[in-house]
């Protein structure tokens, strides 16, 4: 378990950290951004964000432009069980699911009124934190309910533009989100970047017209936003472990 206080203020710099600690971590983000990979899933903390880190996850983290997070060490579980009782069992299964989580204005409120607050007082930081972890507890439905994000939008319009330069705004304004937003949501649900997101279309259009046309590779390759024949090739087969000629080959054969 964490030996330190329960609470911490702390500021990030771009300085890379890179650990693993015995008790679950959770970061909340007052301002700037920290860039975070636990257990090889990518994320960032901007303000209103929370980082969540399970016992004994690798994590690595750094700042290019500076942080200052507010840091919720987690006691070990009696120490849950006697604060949250009930609670204690959905509040372990938050713990154990690594990655980011969006706070609603209420939670951030509270995050800001203890991060400027007396967190050295024991009986505040303690208390403090009992009242985090139960806003959080899934049970409790903390999180403002939010539909998922508009992937067929997202699909339609990368599919329309795939030959020019496509930028994370594009799809943020879609979705109605700033790009910061899109990013934690994206990683949420589907574990990856709003720009890989985009990359990954790209490359399964090309697949659909390598397979579905008889366009030459290199026309194919500029409409799906490559400017050389080589560079979508490598791509190609990066992601399907083929090359374009060897797909429409299969396609052929099929």
């Amino acid at each position: 378990m964490s030996n330190g206080p329960i609470l911490s203020l702390r500021h990030y710099r771009d300085d890379l950290i890179a650990h693993a600690h015995d008790h679950p971590q959770l970061v909340f983000g007052l301002g700037g951004r920290l860039d975070f990979e636990v257990d090889g899933r990518g994320g960032r903390v901007e303000r209103q964000d929370l980082m969540v880190i399970p016992a004994g996850a690798h994590h690595t983290c750094g700042s290019p432009v500076g942080s200052h997070c507010l840091v919720l060490d987690v006691p070990a579980e009696n120490w849950l069980a006697q604060s949250l009782g009930e609670r204690s069992s959905d509040c372990l299964r938050l713990l154990d699911r690594p990655g980011p989580l969006l706070l609603d204005n209420r939670q951030q409120q509270l995050v800001d009124w203890l991060a400027h607050g007396p967190m050295d007082d024991p009986l505040i930081a303690r208390q403090g934190a009992v009242l985090l972890l139960a806003s959080l507890n899934p049970g409790n439905s903390p999180l403002p309910p939010s539909r998922e994000l508009p992937y067929a939008s997202f699909d339609a319009h990368i599919e329309q533009y795939a030959a020019y330069p496509l930028q994370v705004a594009d799809l943020a304004r879609l979705a109605g989100l700033s790009s910061a937003r899109l990013h934690a949501r994206l990683m949420a649900e589907r574990g990856i970047t709003p720009m890989e997101y985009i990359r990954q279309r790209r490359l399964l259009r090309g697949r659909q017209l390598l397979q579905g046309s008889s366009l030459p590779i290199g026309e194919i390759a500029s409409r799906v936003g490559y400017s050389s024949q080589s560079a979508f090739a490598a791509a190609m087969l990066k992601a399907f472990g083929r090359s374009p000629g060897a797909l429409r080959r299969e396609s052929g054969d099929n």
